[in-house]
C-alpha cells in the first residue's frame, strides 16, 4: 500500500481534495477519511479544514482516490464557534496570516465583526491584516469608515485599502500575500471571490449579490477551498510566476467566538490587555463604574477609543449571554 502525505484543499461530505506529491510532481486525489474519523480530532464540526497536511493510503485500484489514515500536527488554526453544529469550525489551518475583509457599503460597514475577528486570530497568535474591500464606494470615504480603519491602524493592525472593481490597492495586497498561505475571511457578500478572481485571471469563482431587502450577502462560497495562485503580471510590476496561496472561506453573516471566555476577552483587545490586573480591585474589576478602573481611565484619557472598549464591552455580553448578533 502506497503511503503520501499531502495537503487539504477543499472537502464535505467525507471526501477532501487532497494535493499529493509524488517523484515531484502533484496530483489531486480524492480522499474519505478512514474509519470515517480521525482519531487525533474530535473537538471540531469539521475534522479537517484547507491547510490541513494528512498522510493517505493511496487506493490500488483508482489513481485518483485514497483514504486518509492521520493528520500532521498543526502550527496554528483559525476556527469560529458552529451555533447550528454546536462545535468549533475550523475555516483554515496552517497560515502564514489571516486577511479580514470588510467593507464600507454594499453590504453595510460592520466594525463589530471585524473586533470579534481580530480577537480570534489574537486567540490563534496568527498575524492579521484588515482588507478594506470596494474603496471606491462613495462610503469609503465617510469619516466613520475612516476613524475606524485609523483606530486599527493606530494598534498596530496593517491595513489595506483596496477596490476589485477599479484595481486600486491590488498591488500593495499581491505584495503582501506573495510566497505565502493566507487565508480570506469575513461576511457573504463581502468580495473575497472577487479579489481572488482579479488576482488571477485564471481563476473564475462564483460571485454573489446582496439581498436587496436587507442588503446582505448570499453564501456563494459554501466549502473553504485552497487555491494557488500565480498572480497577474500587471499587478507585480511585469514579472512572471509570481505565486501565492489562499484560502477563500465560506462567507458568514454572524462571526461567533469560540474558546474565549467573557472575562478573558480584554486579553484579546491589544489596548486593554496591558491594563488587565492594573485596577484598584485587580482582577475582580468588572469596568464598568468602579473608581480606580485602569480600562475606564484609559478611556476617560483617550488613550482606549471609546469605538472599541464600546465594541468590547458588547462582544463580552454576547460571549456571557450567547446571543450573538448578525
Amino acid at each position: 500500500m502506497n503511503q503520501f502525505f499531502g495537503i487539504v484543499l477543499n472537502g464535505s461530505n467525507n471526501v477532501f481534495e487532497v494535493e499529493c506529491e509524488n517523484d515531484g510532481e502533484k496530483h489531486v486525489r480524492f480522499c474519505t477519511l478512514k474509519s470515517k474519523r480521525l482519531k487525533t480530532e474530535t473537538r471540531y464540526y469539521n475534522p479537517l479544514a484547507p491547510g490541513d497536511r494528512v498522510e493517505i493510503e493511496a487506493d490500488d485500484d483508482e489513481d485518483d482516490k485514497g483514504r486518509i489514515v492521520s493528520l500532521c500536527p498543526r502550527k496554528n488554526e483559525f476556527a469560529r464557534w458552529n451555533v447550528k453544529g454546536r462545535a468549533p469550525q475550523l475555516l483554515a489551518t496552517n497560515l502564514d496570516n489571516v486577511i479580514l475583509v470588510t467593507t464600507p457599503a454594499e453590504p453595510p460597514f460592520r466594525p463589530k465583526f471585524i473586533d470579534r475577528e481580530l480577537a480570534q486570530a489574537e486567540k490563534a497568535n496568527l498575524p492579521v491584516a484588515i482588507l478594506a474591500n470596494k474603496y471606491d464606494l462613495a462610503e469609503a470615504q465617510s469619516e466613520e469608515f475612516q476613524e475606524r480603519l485609523s483606530i486599527w491602524e493606530k494598534l498596530g493592525y496593517r491595513v489595506l485599502r483596496v477596490s476589485a472593481k477599479t484595481g486600486e490597492g491590488l498591488e500593495e495586497l499581491a505584495d503582501f500575500i506573495t510566497g505565502k498561505l493566507s487565508a480570506l475571511v469575513g461576511q457573504s457578500g463581502i468580495g473575497k471571490s472577487s479579489l481572488v478572481n482579479v488576482l488571477d485571471n485564471s481563476c473564475v469563482l462564483k460571485t454573489g449579490s446582496l439581498s436587496k431587502k436587507y442588503g446582505k450577502g448570499s453564501h456563494t462560497t459554501t466549502k473553504g477551498s485552497l487555491i494557488h495562485l500565480r498572480l497577474n503580471e500587471s499587478i507585480v510590476g511585469g514579472m512572471r510566476n509570481v505565486f501565492a496561496d489562499i484560502i477563500d472561506t465560506p462567507g458568514v453573516r454572524r462571526f461567533c467566538l469560540n474558546d474565549i471566555a467573557s472575562d478573558d476577552l480584554a486579553l484579546y483587545f491589544r489596548e486593554l490587555r496591558p491594563l488587565v490586573g492594573k485596577c484598584r480591585f485587580g482582577m475582580s474589576c468588572r469596568h464598568e463604574d468602579e473608581d480606580g478602573c485602569a480600562i475606564l481611565e484609559a478611556v476617560q484619557n483617550g488613550i482606549v477609543s471609546k469605538e472599541r472598549f464600546e465594541s468590547w464591552r458588547r462582544i463580552k455580553e454576547e460571549i456571557r449571554t450567547g446571543s450573538w448578533e448578525d
